[in-house]
């Protein structure tokens, strides 16, 4: 008896930091950390990159310009392959993780621009993966196409499948200001987490997402 309930405190607490065994976690040795409107590296990921480079794993985080999307996602994404390849050459594999618009770059750089043949998972934290009627108040290309309905949201969805196999996971939170509907940060592509949060900005700092993220990713041996 003792025996089965030790066992079943171990699987509920596996359970509690993603489910992920050591056999299924995903390969880290190189992160990618893109960011979102109006940020760069540190104000985003400061503490996440922080728990990534203890465990020994490798971070690119670039500041993508102009940081406000105001010529579109599309060449935001460029400029993140080209940070990804000077940085690590074309063929090392990667993990990539983008919060709210830098999502969206992401999804581009993997779906449009051949990103996903060297990915091994993806986790997006509040990304507007339908559009957001907040995109409506900003101005530039980028805010267009986080609108919902938008060509670009449009096409992303329809090329999702070249994403192939790889694990996606997508984190929201209910109290979300910025992401309207909180909703359209759920995809049906991915594994959809709600983490409550009071603000938008603040769930790349949420101990819940990061010990989660960690949670699914195997450290570099």
């Amino acid at each position: 008896m003792l025996r089965k309930l030790l066992a079943t405190s171990v699987l509920a607490a596996t359970l509690a930091h993603g489910g992920e065994s050591d056999a299924s976690r995903i390969p880290a040795k190189r992160v990618v950390l893109v960011h979102g409107i109006f940020q760069n590296d540190w104000r985003c990921f400061g503490f996440l990159r922080h728990d990534l480079e203890e465990r020994g794993i490798e971070c690119l985080a670039p500041s993508l310009k102009p940081a406000d999307g105001r010529d579109g996602l599309p060449a935001m994404a460029e400029q993140l392959r080209r940070e990804i390849d000077q940085r690590f050459g074309s063929k090392e594999r990667v993990v990539v993780i983008g919060f709210s618009m830098g999502g969206l770059i992401s999804r581009y750089y993997l779906q449009e621009l051949g990103g996903a043949k060297r990915c091994d998972g993806f986790f997006t934290i509040s990304t507007p993966h339908h559009g957001t009627k907040m995109a409506h108040l900003f101005y530039g290309e980028g805010a267009r196409q986080m609108r919902p309905g938008s060509d670009f949201l449009t096409h992303l969805e329809a090329t999702e499948n070249r994403l192939g196999s790889m694990p996606i996971v997508s984190y929201r939170t209910p109290a979300d200001l910025i992401i309207r509907p909180t909703t359209s940060s759920e995809w049906d592509r991915a594994v959809n987490l709600s983490i409550p949060c009071p603000l938008h900005p603040m769930m790349t700092f949420s101990p819940r997402v990061r010990r989660d993220i960690l949670s699914r990713l195997a450290p570099p041996r």
